[in-house]
């Protein structure tokens, strides 16, 4: 599969289920109230601190299966991966379920604020929460096996899907069933079950059968264990990184401001719907180039991803910070919720865009499995980024974390990458500022301040935000990318036959 073809069925899978999650939310809203989106962000962060619990396994599975497809590991071995990894999973996601069934009154009692939902409801929410939390890290393992065998339609196939099933029929559940939050989470629990048989089905169905019967095998498991233990440090501590915000926030906040932040969260978190296609495609083909040790071929791949990323997202992450108020109106039609999150979205945005920037540079690491670098620089990030948030939270609540994470991005931006390229890449890093980001990052900040002129003044018609925004994106992703030499040439390629048959018919 060629890494074009992945990347726009990533976009495709990635994009689809981003936009239903997205776009559903004012229905949501509408028909459970926007104490419900506090407790889909709840939901949310527990699953995030669950995956704690995948102890490396997705990411080690996704590098070995990778490992595999370039002929560096052998059936039999891969087999008896995947079958050891389902054996930890499965039991591993038992575990959770039940630990978070248990203790679903305490957290509904001890730790929500919520004004109008009763804490009953609250507890049986979280209840069903539970084996939605559990069957994620299996569905996870899947995908995770799927995107290394470079079998990315076919995993983008099922996540449309699903995606399409989880929100449609959600929406019907509250719509022609029950209008209660239990029912909005026990139609996500079915969902995640069918998902989980779905993606199981096609690994199985497109991994070759081995010489032997897979079994679980303890020695498979001893000999990746070094790297899957590097990443669950770097797991426990990006968690900690990303996620100690909510969790201080959920606390101190009541729950109807939660679910704003939920919903600029949300908002920011859809430059990763941008940025995760690309960065799925090119793992694969970084580990298979590590592998080979054709560091020449390495090096060209690590300059074209970057250049990818900062083409597309520094375009789309620059508009939504500058008119992150018009695209909650356009999305939600709601002047007042535009105006209370609008603020807030834009910190988060920027602060996610500089971490998009990153991850090329951390997949390079994976790929050569360097986990350690990772380790070092969130454990130091994680000294300075506790106390910060102990201090201002309290003080100034959400913008005040928004504005911690913008500065660990920053820190990200030149010390983790510095490193980075000191050991990998050497000879490479001011070429990566310079024109993997400098240049497209420069032409969409031009564009992007020149439009702020011709921006809509007030919250009054959707349709002028609308065509105002799609303009102003679009032209500022044409800037940005024509500015990005490595895909400048390659975009020239695809469009010059199409031109010349447009030239031969006029």
């Amino acid at each position: 599969m060629t890494l074009r073809k992945n990347i726009v069925a990533n976009y495709i899978g990635q994009g689809w289920a981003s936009a239903m999650g997205f776009a559903f939310l004012p229905v949501y809203i509408q028909y459970l109230g926007v104490e419900t989106l506090g407790l889909i962000g709840l939901f949310a962060m527990m699953q995030a601190w669950f995956t704690l619990l995948d102890m490396g396994m997705t990411p080690t599975l996704s590098r070995e299966m990778a490992r595999f497809t370039s002929g560096a590991a052998d059936l039999q071995a891969i087999r008896n991966l995947l079958k050891s990894l389902e054996f930890v999973a499965f039991i591993v996601a038992v575990a959770i379920g039940v630990s978070v069934f248990w203790t679903s009154g305490i957290i509904a009692e001890s730790w929500v604020n919520a004004e109008t939902l009763p804490v009953h409801v609250v507890a049986g929410a979280i209840s069903v929460m539970s084996i939605v939390v559990g069957t994620r890290l299996i569905e996870g393992l899947y995908r995770g096996a799927l995107m290394g065998l470079q079998r990315q339609v076919m995993a983008n196939s099922v996540t449309v899907v699903i995606s399409t099933l989880r929100h449609g029929g959600a929406l019907a559940v509250v719509t022609l069933v029950s209008t209660t939050v239990e029912a909005f989470f026990a139609w996500q629990a079915v969902i995640s079950v069918v998902s989980v048989i779905a993606l199981g089905v096609a690994v199985h169905s497109v991994l070759p059968n081995a010489p032997a019967r897979p079994r679980v095998s303890m020695a498979r498991l001893r000999e990746v264990r070094k790297f899957a233990g590097g990443m669950v440090g770097i797991t426990v501590l990006s968690l900690v990184l990303t996620q100690i915000d909510k969790v201080m926030l959920s606390k101190f906040l009541l729950l109807k401001e939660f679910g704003y932040y939920t919903l600029a969260s949300s908002l920011a978190s859809c430059l990763y719907m941008f940025s995760a296609p690309i960065t799925r495609a090119f793992y694969p083909r970084f580990v298979e180039y590590a592998s080979a040790q054709n560091n020449g071929k390495f090096c060209d791949l690590f300059h074209l991803g970057s250049q990818t990323i900062s083409g597309i997202i520094a375009p789309v992450g620059l508009v939504v910070c500058s008119f992150s108020g018009g695209i909650i109106y356009f999305w939600s039609g709601d002047a007042d919720l535009a105006r209370r999150c609008g603020t807030l979205a834009a910190l988060l945005t920027f602060g996610t865009m500089l971490h998009t920037f990153a991850h090329v540079p951390y997949y390079c690491q994976l790929a050569h499995g360097w986990t350690s670098l990772a380790i070092y620089v969130n454990t130091a990030a994680i000294v300075i980024l506790l106390p910060a948030l102990i201090m201002v939270v309290p003080i100034y609540g959400a913008i005040g974390a928004a504005c911690v994470w913008i500065t660990l991005n920053v820190s990200y931006m030149f010390v983790n990458a510095h490193l980075m390229h000191k050991r990998l890449l050497k000879g490479e890093k001011w070429d990566w500022y310079v024109s993997d980001l400098g240049k497209p990052i420069l032409a969409a900040v031009t564009v992007v301040l020149l439009s702020r002129w011709m921006a809509p003044l007030q919250y009054e018609s959707r349709l002028e935000w609308f065509v105002f925004l799609a303009v102003v994106t679009t032209t500022t992703t044409v800037t940005a990318v024509l500015f990005a030499d490595k895909i400048r040439p390659r975009l020239f390629a695809i469009a010059a036959p199409f031109l010349l048959r447009v030239k031969t018919n006029a």
